[in-house]
């Protein structure tokens, strides 16, 4: 996923998400519990020039809702 066009929001955005990081081998490199779902938060995730992807996650129950791949 590419992003939401501009102005949209993100989906699922409306409460507490777990964002997810992982390796392009699929190893989990850590997390974050973000109250607000937006491009900082992405930003925050992709410093680190090893993550390859975000998986935007459910508090609640870990539920998976999509993931974000560098671009």
């Amino acid at each position: 996923m590419r992003g939401p066009p501009a102005g949209c929001g993100y989906p699922f955005a409306g409460s507490h998400r777990t964002l997810r990081r992982y390796s392009a081998e699929g190893h989990i490199l850590g997390g974050e519990l973000v109250d607000t779902l937006d491009d900082t938060a992405f930003t925050r995730a992709f410093t680190d020039p090893s993550v390859a992807l975000v998986h935007v996650r459910a508090v609640e129950y870990g539920c998976f809702f999509y993931e974000v791949r560098r671009p």
